[in-house]
């Protein structure tokens, strides 16, 4: 008789348990919906997220989720956060996703959920004109800057033996170190190259320097791990893809030849 209770006991537990777990699954996406709007995590990254000559919010990632979310019904809110917080800014539910040419990464993937590739990237070195031929011939002994929480920290840390590295808020910071020849040069996203050069006379004088400088990535957006946002997101990217919409706002960014098909 206690056997059956206990065999009772155990199903109703685990019955509970998969309740749960599929209650938790379908949380993100209700508590979403009943908010009404997507609290999306940016920094200020051309030509991703930034801010034009009248002072509106516009980018690759901007018109991007802006057509995501209509496709949803939501309203989206962007909300500029400090990129090395973005995981505790996710959990902790001050933005809903992040999406801001996140790379994803091995790591990343073990906390959050992440959507499929929408972009390709990868890191390159940046320098002043004058310094290019040098750094692409030895970079031992200079002053690297880069983003704090990025992908190019994380090579600027592995290169740590043989340069002096400084972290700085904002890859867009990092350049403006490099521009005022405060630092030799900056690691950032070949991305940021297409916007942040175009942007900023202070920027002219920096080119990409003639080094290779970590692997391709990828970019995608992180939600809360085992959201159910993510399949939501996966589809719509797939029909944007399909119906040429993606493509038409990466052509409008001179992004197109870098998407993820």
């Amino acid at each position: 008789m206690k056997g059956i209770i206990r065999a009772i006991i155990n199903i109703t537990l685990l019955l509970c348990m998969l309740g749960c777990a599929k209650s938790n699954t379908e949380s993100d996406y209700k508590y979403i919906k009943t908010k009404g709007k997507l609290a999306i995590g940016i920094t200020m990254f051309a030509p991703m997220n930034y801010h034009n000559t009248d002072g509106e919010l516009v980018g690759f990632d901007t018109e991007f989720a802006q057509a995501v979310c209509k496709k949803l019904g939501l309203t989206p809110e962007f909300i500029e956060i400090n990129w090395d917080l973005k995981e505790t800014e996710l959990v902790s539910k001050n933005i809903d996703c992040i999406w801001n040419g996140m790379t994803i990464t091995e790591q990343l993937q073990k906390k959050l959920t992440i959507s499929d590739p929408y972009m390709g990237n990868r890191q390159v070195l940046v320098s002043l004109k004058d310094k290019a031929a040098a750094l692409a011939d030895s970079i031992d002994g200079t002053h690297i800057a880069a983003e704090q929480g990025s992908a190019g920290e994380q090579i600027a840390m592995f290169l740590q033996k043989d340069v002096t590295y400084t972290p700085f808020d904002s890859q867009m910071k990092a350049l403006n170190e490099v521009a005022a020849g405060t630092a030799d040069a900056a690691i950032v996203d070949y991305v940021l190259s297409f916007g942040a050069f175009g942007e900023s006379t202070a920027l002219d004088n920096l080119v990409i320097v003639d080094r290779t400088i970590g692997d391709s990535e990828l970019y995608g957006i992180a939600f809360r791990k085992d959201s159910d946002m993510v399949e939501k997101i996966n589809k719509i990217i797939s029909d944007m893809r399909a119906d040429g919409s993606l493509n038409a706002i990466a052509v409008k960014y001179r992004l197109d030849k870098l998407l993820a098909y």
